[in-house]
Order: C-alpha cells, then structure tokens, then sequence
C-alpha cells in the first residue's frame, strides 16, 4: 500500500519564499497570517493528511462508488441514490469538523479567512494524499468565491454557512452530452417564474460530486438558457439548484427534482462520483439566478480558474506522492551488481536516479510556482495591481496544463522504478497512473490552456505580461551567470529567453491564428520548462544562511540537473514553434 508524508521541509521553505518574494509580510491585511500561523497550519494538516486521507486512497480505488436504486415507497423523492466508499462518510465528517473546508473563506460565514498561499500547500497535502476523495473543495472554494462576487445578499446568506461548513457541498454543472468544452452549445433551459425563480429542465454529464452520501444537500451551480437568450456563450445564465430546495430562512426544504441517472466507470479516481444529472425531468426544478442574465460565464469563470489552479496542483500532488513511492521502492529493491560485483538497491543505478531525480526536480519546481501563483493572488486582491493580475493570467494556463502533462510522464517513470511490480494493481502505483490522466483533460485540455496562453494571454495584450516575465527570468539568471555551480543552467535559461523574444516579434504576434494553434502546445510547453528552471534558480538564490549543507547542494544539483536534461527540450519545442505548422496544413486527413 501507498503512504503519504508531507515533504514539509520543501513546502515550509517555499511558502516563505513565496510570502516574502510577494511583499506579503509588508502588506497590513497580512498581519494576522504571518509565517509562524502558516507553518502551524501546514503542520496540523500534513498529520491529517497522512493519518485519516492517506490510508483510504487504496480503498476508493479498489472500492469506487457504487450506484443504487432507492426504495419508491421510503424515498419517493429521489429515486436513486450514489454510496461513497467504505470510510469515505467519516472522514468528510472530520474533515468539516476540523474546519478545513472554510480554510480561504471568510470568517463572516463560518470559514478561517486564511489567504491562499496558507491554503495552497495544505491543499496539496490533501491531493498527495487522496486526490478522489478532495475533489469537493475547489468546488466549495470556487463557488463560495461566485456567490460571494456575484450572488445577492439573500442568497448568500441562505447559501455560504452550509457551504462553509461543510453541511453542504457544491456542485459545477457546465457540460452536456452534445456541449462539452463549447459550452455556446448547451441547450438546459431556464424558464423564469412569476416569483423571480426559474424552472431548470435539462441534463448534463461528468458532475464531480453531482450526487453522493456525504451531505444531505448539494448546491448545483448550473449553466443554462432564459428564453430570450441570444445564441451562443453571450446567451448563458448562471444559476444555484439544490438538491433541496432551501427556504427563506437558510433551512432545507423539499426534494427539488435533482436526479442522479447514473455514475461514469472511470479509468482512474474510482472513489469520486462522477454523476449525470437531470433537471426537472419528473416534476418542477427551481433555480435562482446568481448575478445578470447572460453573464453567466463571467461568473462562472472564477469557479474555473480556481479549479485550474487546484488542477496545476493535482500535477504536483500526484508527483510528489509517485516520486515518495518510486524513492522508497528504489532504496529497498536489490537488483543487480555495482563494478565491484556486489548485489546493489536500483537507486545505485545511474538511470534510476535519472527518473527520481527527474521527479524530484519538477515536483520541486512546478510546487513553487504553484504557490507563488497563490502568493501573488493575494497581494493582487488587497493591491488591486493590474500588473500582477495580468501575470496570474499568464501563469495560470502554463501551471495548469504543464503540471499535468509532467504529471502522467512523472506517473509513467514511477511505474518504470517499480518495473514489473508497477504493473502489478497490489502495489497501488498504476492508480497514480490513471488518475493523473484525467488532470490534462478536466478544466480545459492542454489544447484549450495552449489557446488560451497563446491567444488571449499574451497576443491579446501584445505580449506585454509575457515580456515582463521574460525580463524577470533574464536578469535573475544573469545575476548568477559568474556562479560556477550555476552558470551553464543560467546561460541555457538566457538562450530559451532570447529564443521566445525573438519569436515572438517574428511570428506570435503577427502569424495566422491557424498555424499558430497547431504549434500552441509546444509553445506553452517550452514556456513551463523555462518556469520551471527558473524557480529552481529562485530557490538556490533566496536560500538562506540557515540552509542545512546538504539541502543547498541539492538544490545546487537540481538546477543542473534541470538545465542539463530538461531546458534542452524548450529549445527544440521552440523550434517546433518556428516551424509554423508545417505538415499540418498540407497534409489531408
């Protein structure tokens, strides 16, 4: 079985590099929520997150959720119902109880109102440790984060203390059998009522926790159409749709036709539901609109890029728990002889320790950019740094999808470490393996994230966030260019950066939209590596004089490791850049 210990030393070293470098601890709304209260916090949670999560993560594989049909005569208002496994129920008991559900959320309603990057690595920790378990609470933080922007005050008060307690879980309703990624599609009506209400009718499909045994009511954040909506995504409207509907005062009301049809088989995260959900198919469904009509993906939005940065971290978690598996394997399995004939562990072979230290040297990375991107949204909400915002934008869709993609080629070496004990189900490694799949896909494919970078992130301000971000790589990695240890990683950094300043005056800026695309992913794959380089950089720099010896040479080690066998793959995905799709267009399919 797999087990989970929080790298603590990484993470209490890079939430305060994070804090620091972000100008948090100069900033008075930061006052309360110093360094002292994170590492308490990440303490309390890193025990949680190995004792109650970790040791269920094998059983939600192995057990999945189960659909049953309900008994008519005992429950003639939900007909079906999905079951959680087995410990499932308890755990989310104690972990609403501990208040860790409200963590980032204000304290008006019930929450801790830490700011994020205090809840960045505690998230983690609950990903590392069972990510299918987790997956409600970037659904309760995002859509606690929509009613708070954009929902009246009646509706935040019915809504926000169950949510924040845990008493209730959210639900994100986007997609439609014939309206996946285009939502512009989707066809859930929303009729309006004589009272301000509306009556939703319409199905939709892969609802993450859409239905489940946890709670007695689940708030559905629903995507649909009033009748005088204008085709297409200006024509979308967001609305709220309990299970149950909720009363004026904040209580739960009657069965309000929510309907679980069925629970997708899934490749991986077996102990997550995944539901189809119909509306209003058996009797009246009432939902009440969060915000203007037709303004439902601005709304929505929020949800989805808190749940792309969750996604990013999902990389990182799942990195960190195969790379502690793969590491502990490698030092205990005996397997061939060293050059003096004798019988070694595989960590004493030299490609073993390539893979581990290819897992160990991205996990790092991709961890502090993650929780330097939750550093800057809190100094961006109490700055209102326009600059900053525009640099969040930028990072979001390259944490998002090169995580991911890192993750399942980290998931594949830990199955390589293991060798053919990793394709063996009892050692628990292949799940790392399915579940990290589902992370470049969910929240938007890669494709969608290279579009999004490519065209509206940095061709929709002429690459000026980008530009901004490319001075601050070049001229950390200038500054340590005469460090020997350090130089030739640095010099590599500055060549990538020329490289993509170049492009982008030559083509980025000024290509057709359609050869662009099809060098999209390469692009913003070339855009992670170099982030990633330059944070290991960040790391060995800001390190302390209170740096343990051997924890700086590592660090030292990482970075060469880095610019030795990975920045050359941002190069030549540069180059695939420059190609401008060639083949693509020519060839017919």
């Amino acid at each position: 079985m797999m087990t989970y210990q929080a790298p603590y030393q990484d993470m209490q070293r890079l939430v305060a590099q994070a804090y620091k470098q972000q100008g948090l601890d100069t900033l008075a709304p930061f006052d309360d929520f110093d360094l002292e209260l994170a590492n308490a916090v990440m303490e309390e949670a890193a025990k949680f997150a190995s004792g109650v999560l970790a040791p269920l993560n094998q059983v939600g594989d192995v057990q999945g959720c189960r659909f049953e049909e309900g008994n008519a005569q005992k429950d003639d208002d939900q007909k079906t119902k999905v079951i959680t496994p087995a410990g499932w129920k308890s755990a989310y008991q104690q972990f609403a109880a501990s208040g860790w559900i409200g963590l980032a959320l204000p304290e008006a309603f019930g929450g801790q109102g830490l700011p994020k990057y205090i809840a960045q690595p505690v998230n983690e920790m609950w990903q590392s440790a069972n990510l299918a378990f987790v997956m409600f609470q970037a659904l309760a933080q995002g859509g606690s984060e929509i009613l708070l922007k954009f929902a009246s005050e009646s509706l935040q008060a019915r809504y926000l203390p169950n949510i924040v307690s845990g008493e209730w879980t959210v639900a994100m309703a986007l997609t439609e059998p014939s309206a996946g990624s285009d939502l512009g599609a989707l066809t859930t009506k929303a009729i309006p009522q004589d009272d301000g209400t509306y009556q939703i009718k319409g199905q939709k499909i892969f609802i993450t926790y859409g239905d489940h045994d946890l709670t007695e009511n689940i708030a559905h954040l629903v995507l649909a159409r009033t009748p005088d909506a204008p085709a297409g995504s200006r024509g979308i409207s967001l609305f709220i749709v309990p299970k149950y509907r909720v009363n004026p005062d904040g209580s739960m009301g009657k069965f309000n036709d929510v309907r679980c049809t069925g629970i997708e088989h899934k490749m991986g995260l077996h102990g997550s539901p995944t539901c189809s959900i119909s509306y209003g198919e058996q009797d009246a469904c009432i939902g009440e609109l969060i915000g203007e009509r037709n303004q439902g993906l601005m709304a929505m939005f929020v949800l989805m890029n808190e749940a792309r940065l969750s996604c990013g971290l999902q990389g990182v978690a799942l990195g960190e728990l195969g790379y502690q598996s793969a590491l502990e394997y490698a030092k205990e399995r005996t397997q061939g002889s060293n050059g003096k004939g004798e019988r070694v562990a595989i960590i004493e072979h030299p490609d073993v320790k390539r893979m581990l230290l290819d897992m160990r040297s991205e996990t790092f990375a991709l961890r502090s950019l993650g929780y330097q991107i939750a550093a800057q949204i809190d100094r961006a909400d109490t700055t209102n740094d326009n600059a900053l915002q525009a640099r969040i934008a930028l990072l979001t869709p390259i944490f998002k999808a090169f995580s991911t993609e890192r993750a399942n080629v980290m998931a594949g070496q830990v199955v390589q470490v293991f060798g053919g004990m990793g394709f063996i189900e009892e050692t628990g490694v292949a799940q790392i393996m399915r579940d990290a799949r589902i992370t470049t896909i969910y929240e938007g494919t890669t494709g969608i994230q290279a579009r999004d970078l490519l065209m509206r992130k940095v061709r929709g301000d002429q690459g000026l966030a980008l530009k901004a971000l490319l001075c601050e790589i070049d001229d950390q990695a200038a500054k340590v260019e005469a460090n020997s240890a350090l130089s030739k990683t640095a010099e590599e950094i500055r060549l990538v950066v020329v490289t993509i300043r170049s492009l982008l005056d030559k083509a980025l800026l000024g290509q057709e939209e359609d050869s662009l695309l099809g060098v999209s992913v390469p692009f913003l794959d070339a855009m992670g590596t170099l982030c990633c380089a330059w944070q290991l950089m960040n790391a060995v720099v800001l390190a302390g004089d209170d740096i343990d010896d051997g924890y700086y040479q590592n660090l030292i080690a990482m970075v060469q490791f880095y610019g030795a066998f990975r920045l050359p793959t941002a190069k030549a995905a540069l180059q695939t850049v420059e190609s401008k799709s060639l083949g693509l267009q020519e060839y017919v399919f």
